[in-house]
This record gives structure tokens, sequence and C-alpha cells, in this order.
């Protein structure tokens, strides 16, 4: 029997993986594991970012699709290209080499503040061993005793390893989610969980197996003797949208995928750590934190935490703008949540010039005597625009004159030699940019209050933190207010995960606001109420361009 071999990673490099007859590319590689392939669209041949080049064997597959060949000849690729979603194992007797497209370094952000939390893990020790605050042995103390803190985003995983006798930090690691193999977006994900047999334990393995190749990474960074992290880690705190902590907790994420996308259930979950594959202590346990609602899951939970919200007295807001967006307004009297599938067209999917954060990304635009100028990630050249780059460009777009207040412009837009914004682009900027905009004067709305009485305005993740604040409200993706009130806030969602992992108290606070937290629909808004305010969020405000 042949194999399927990838030489750009280990994993593809030594063993190969077993061929197996009407499987695609694309499964393969799911099935091999550590392997990275951008599938935007889970394998439907639509986003026609997986682009491989068959080196060996290309006899082995089956014939180009039409749609497969339509984008090769529009993209005049030579022989030997195919769509991994699409090019199957047509016989098994001689073996296939593949060279996945690189598709570049993702910058992540893994910076988060200092929260200052007390310290006063879950886990503690006493004469000579290691027991849970619910009272079970972990075992014997060997030394130190280790937690870890992990964001899984929809595009990202984000991980930190603490001391919880000290609260140091011993490392932070980023990478890319592995299941981004099964789609860009959280709805994709949990459908491939409904429709495919074992596809839930299957996505639960990928985003496992990720979190283990992170460790290995981390301990050949820090130069560290192998399992000299992974044996000492008793406790793990694990947040994430609904459907992405539901995955990893082994829960059933399809209600998520369908109205009224809600989760079957949003208690926090407690597992064991080598009961899911881990090689930790051996009783380590890992807590997923509740979910407060729709796809308001616990890495909103996590951001509403470590920015201490919950504790004002004052009016504060969150903006958390990624694959998924959340937003949250409240004190300590009263928290309001919403979110919306908001982040795919600015976080360099579904427009055509688009890249997520990676080396090459046009991550600022600005003009200069009525031409546009750019910088990207790295100085390499221009691969495509990420989402502060967007921004930006939106912004001086409508600054120059050559997109109107209706979001209109004559034709496509060079912004270099073969890279373009058209008008179906910022289409799906506009409608995303009403969505969260929309969101957020909702939440304003309910609340009972006005802008002028919200102190401050977080902004939590990778989104928030590079973008060009003026120009996010020029754009009406932020409220026109003093930008002052502002607050740059890192991730947030790992801080409050790390806050979880360090403290008791702060675990116990995280349960009691999910309950206390209202989510907040967007048909719970009365008529056409909804629809008009979106509406009226999709274009611009030629006075506040002009400020």
């Amino acid at each position: 029997m042949g194999k399927m071999y990838f030489p750009q990673y280990e994993t593809g490099r030594k063993k190969g993986i077993n061929l197996v007859v009407g499987r695609t590319v694309l499964e393969h590689i799911r099935r091999a594991g550590g392997i990275e392939i951008n599938s935007e669209c889970g394998g439907q041949g639509r986003c026609e970012k997986d682009l491989i080049r068959v080196e060996k064997g290309l006899s082995s597959l089956t014939k180009i699709t039409p749609a497969e060949q339509k984008f090769l000849d529009r993209a005049k690729l030579t022989p030997g290209y195919r769509l991994a979603c699409q090019a199957r194992v047509a016989r098994d007797d001689s073996d296939i080499e593949i060279f996945i497209r690189d598709f570049g370094k993702y910058t992540i952000l893994t910076e988060s503040i200092d929260t200052g939390v007390e310290i006063s893990p879950c886990v503690f020790r006493k004469d000579g061993k290691v027991f849970y605050h619910t009272g079970e042995e972990l075992g014997s103390y060997k030394g130190r005793m280790l937690g870890l803190a992990v964001d899984i985003g929809t595009t990202t995983l984000v991980m930190q390893v603490v001391d919880l006798e000290t609260g140091k930090n011993i490392g932070t690691i980023a990478s890319k989610n592995p299941q981004i193999a099964y789609g860009n977006d959280v709805i994709s994900r949990g459908g491939y969980a409904m429709t495919h047999e074992g596809g839930l334990k299957e996505l639960q393995a990928v985003v496992v197996n990720g979190i283990k190749s992170s460790l290995e990474e981390m301990e050949e960074n820090l130069k560290v003797a192998a399992d000299s992290i992974n044996k000492y880690i008793y406790d793990v705190v694990i947040v994430g949208n609904s459907i992405m902590r539901s995955i990893f907790c082994g829960q059933d994420p399809s209600p998520l995928a369908v109205m009224p996308f809600e989760p079957s259930d949003k208690k926090p979950v407690t597992l064991s750590a080598s009961g899911m594959g881990f090689s930790f202590n051996p009783e380590a346990r890992v807590y997923g934190p509740p979910l407060i609602g729709g796809h308001a899951g616990a890495d909103c939970l996590a951001d509403i935490i470590s920015t201490r919200l919950y504790e004002s007295g004052d009016i504060e807001m969150i903006i958390d703008i990624g694959t998924n967006g959340e937003v949250v307004i409240g004190n300590r009297h009263k928290i309001m949540t919403a979110s919306c599938a908001a982040g795919g067209a600015y976080e360099g999917y579904q427009i055509s010039c688009g890249v997520g954060a990676v080396e090459g990304a046009i991550t600022n635009v600005w003009s200069d005597n009525g031409k546009l100028e750019y910088a990207t990630l790295g100085g390499k050249p221009a691969a495509g625009v990420c989402g502060s780059g967007v921004i930006d460009l939106l912004a001086e777009l409508l600054r120059i004159g050559v997109m109107d207040e209706r979001a209109r412009i004559g034709s496509p837009y060079r912004i270099t030699d073969g890279l373009s914004i058209s008008q179906d682009d910022i289409n799906q900027l506009i409608m995303a940019k009403a969505g969260l905009r929309t969101d957020q004067d909702l939440l304003v709305k309910y609340f009972g209050t006005s802008y002028d009485n919200v102190s401050k305005i977080f902004l939590a993740g990778a989104f928030g933190n590079f973008i060009d604040v003026s120009n996010a409200m020029k754009i009406g993706l932020y409220p026109p207010i003093d930008k002052n009130k502002f607050v740059r806030f890192g991730n947030g969602a790992l801080a409050g995960a790390r806050d979880m992992l360090l403290s008791k108290r702060r675990r116990a606070d995280a349960e009691r606001i999910a309950v206390f937290a209202r989510h907040t629909k967007p048909n719970e808004l009365e008529g056409t109420e909804f629809q008009y305010m979106v509406a009226g969020n999709m274009y611009f405000n030629r006075n506040i361009l002009q400020k």
C-alpha cells in the first residue's frame, strides 16, 4: 500500500499517511495532524485557498473537477497544482508526495495585561501531596506545581504555563488553530461535527494535539528537558467561544450551529487531562469555564474577569473582535453581552485581497497627496491586506473620495500590482462592520444609557490592539467618542484564563457572572428595528469622516 508524504512537515515527512482510496488530500491532512493548510470553506471547493502541488504520484489522484479546472485556468498554474479538497485518491499502489502552498507565518497576539490577581489556585500541596480544591488527591508533590491557561480561538491557539505557587509566567506560546483545515468559521466546524461520523472526536483530538505540539515547542524554546513542563502540570483552564469550548470539552456543538444558536449546556466542565490524551501529571484536571449564552462563550467571560468590569461602579464596555465578535457593557450591578460572527472579513478572509496577519500582510495604509502608501508585516512584499490594514484602507478611500458615503466605488481599486479591492469585498466589509456596530448600539440602548455615560471601552484581542482607533471611528466600526476612553487590553481572554487558574475566587466569580450576565439577541428587538439599525450602520457619516 502506498503512502502520502508532506516533506514540509515532520509529521508527514518520515512515516507518511496510509492512502485511502476515495478520500481527498484534505481528509488525509486532517487525519495526519500537525500539518497546516488553509481551508476557509471547510472543504467545499469554494475558497480556493487549499492549493497544493503534487510532486509525485499525480496519476494516483482523480481527474481535475470542472470547478477546480476553472480556478487553475484563471490562476494560470502549471500542471501538478490541485485543490486539496477536490483531489481524491484513485489508487493506493504507489506513493504520493504533496507540497502545501505556504500561506505565511502568523503574527499572533500573546501579550496580556498583568491583572495583579491574588495567588490562591485550585490546587494546593499538603504533607508532600497535591490536592484539588474539591478534596481529590492529585499525586505526590515533585518540587513544583504548574498550571496551563489556554485561549482557543477560531484561528489561533495561545497558551501560557504558570507557576501555581509564585504566579510566575514560565512561558507563552502561540500557533494557528489546526482546526482551520475544517473551515475558518465556527459554524463550519459545528456543521462538520454534526454531519461526519466521529466528527466531534476528530475535532477535539485535532485541538488537543495542537496544544501538545505547542508545549513540545515551548520546551524546545526554553531549552529544557522533555517532560520538564508536562509532568508538573496539575491544572488547566481553557477558554474559547461557545463552539470552540464545547468541541474541546467533547460536548455536542450542533445546537450552536443552527437557530436559535444556543448551547445545550452552559455549565462549567471539569475533565481528566489523561482521559483527553494529555501527558500531564496523571491526575491533572482540565477546567472549562461556563458559557454566557449564544456565541458569548468562556472567552467573553474571561474578558470580563480580566478587565474587572464586574467590579466597577462606572459603566464600562468590552469590544473583542475576532472571527467572532463579542461586546459587553456593564458594571457591578448589571452586565449585558452580545455576539456576532463578524471577523471573517476583518481577519483577511471572505475578501479577495485579504490575508491573515502573515508576513507580507499590509497592516497600515495612509495617503500622501492622494496616493496610498502602506506598510507590511516584516517589511515583506505585499501579499494581501489584514484586518488593521482593511480599516485604514476603507478610511483612506473615503478620505480621498474614491469611495462615497454609501460605500460605492466606480471600479476595483488597485492597491499594488496584482492586488486590488472590489465592490464585492467592500460589501462584505460593511456588512461585518454594521453587525459589530449594531451590537454596540443595541447594548447601549438595552442598558438604558448613552455612549457619553460609558467611562471606558476595553479593546481586547489582536484586532483591537493593532487597529487605528481614529480610522475605526471614521468608518463607523466604533462610536465617535473621546479617544481617551479606549483602553487596549491585549489578549484579555488569556489573561482571564490565567486569573481563573491562579485564583479560586476569580473562578467562582466567573461561575457567578455567567448566570448573572444577560446575553442579548438581535431578534429580541421588536419588529424591524434591528434591520433598520444594521442598514443605518452599513454606510458612513461624512461629518464624522471630516473630523
